[in-house]
């Protein structure tokens, strides 16, 4: 392979570190974990044990942070990861993971790659679509790889690859989390602070609509405000109104971006802008 090749120690993520509804969580365990498990028995059965997973939902709402939790916890089978720039030499990485296998072939942003037809311009990237397409088309039958595709952007994917199975057999939303789920991810980001009576409950109320990114950087900027005021982790329901309520440190869109605030919640957070977006 041209360039150099990197291997990384896979950090250990356990189930309790990934804040999911329990319905989401059921459909990781059946068509990852519970088909890993039973592929040898599928063998026998005379059937494929490729399989293609696509995860998709807004930035910010842990697909990542999913991939990692799978690696980690199918200790078996060796994580390719290929980013979009790097899919230009994907025949090197399926070959990789077929000497590897069993293997998973993760592609994040893969709108970038396999967009669809309608929407690629220029025949260099739809040489590259086709690349992509074959490259999956073209394993053994009993290719032993889980490929696990990320997109923000389900609907900009080219239906060859997203309703096609044998390329994507599954398509699992990891959505925005729900008040119990920003309720579990305050007490995961928060867990060395003390909040007082109330405190949780307000900031699971300010934070509707927006991801676990945009939560777990208030829980940061509410331990930056505890220790600035006594140098302790206490936060108080003053703290989660002053910290979610500060519309200086969100004033543009593109911060509010930046921390995973939805445009349903930023919309609520400032509505004046929707009177001026000729000046976004």
């Amino acid at each position: 392979m041209p360039g150099s090749m990197r291997v990384h120690r896979l950090p250990a993520v356990p189930r309790n570190d990934v804040v999911l509804s329990e319905a989401t969580m059921a459909c990781l365990d059946a068509h990852i974990f519970d088909f890993d498990r039973h592929r040898e028995g599928l063998k026998r059965l005379c059937q494929s044990t490729q399989k293609g997973v696509l995860l998709y939902g807004p930035p910010g709402t842990g697909k990542t942070h999913v991939i990692r939790y799978v690696s980690a916890n199918l200790p078996g089978r060796t994580t390719v990861l290929v980013t979009a720039e790097q899919t230009i030499a994907i025949g090197f990485y399926i070959a990789l993971a077929r000497t590897l296998q069993p293997s998973i072939v993760v592609l994040e942003d893969v709108d970038l790659v396999g967009r669809s037809r309608e929407n690629t311009y220029g025949q260099k990237a739809e040489r590259l679509l086709n690349r992509l397409l074959n490259e999956m088309d073209g394993l053994e039958p009993d290719a032993d790889i889980l490929f696990i595709l990320t997109t923000n952007r389900p609907e900009d994917i080219e239906d060859a690859l997203a309703s096609r199975p044998g390329r994507v057999d599954e398509a699992i939303e990891i959505p925005l989390p729900d008040a119990g789920c920003r309720e579990r991810l305050i007490a995961l980001y928060g867990r060395a602070l003390v909040f007082e009576d109330g405190a949780v409950t307000d900031a699971v109320a300010r934070s509707e609509d927006s991801s676990a990114a945009y939560v777990k950087e208030m829980v940061r900027r509410l331990a930056q405000r505890s220790l600035a005021r006594d140098g302790g982790d206490v936060v108080s329901r003053e703290d989660v109104e002053m910290v979610f309520g500060d519309t200086r440190a969100l004033s543009s869109r593109l911060n509010r971006r930046l921390v995973g605030l939805s445009e349903k919640a930023s919309r609520r957070q400032n509505p004046e802008e929707d009177e001026c977006d000729c000046c976004d």
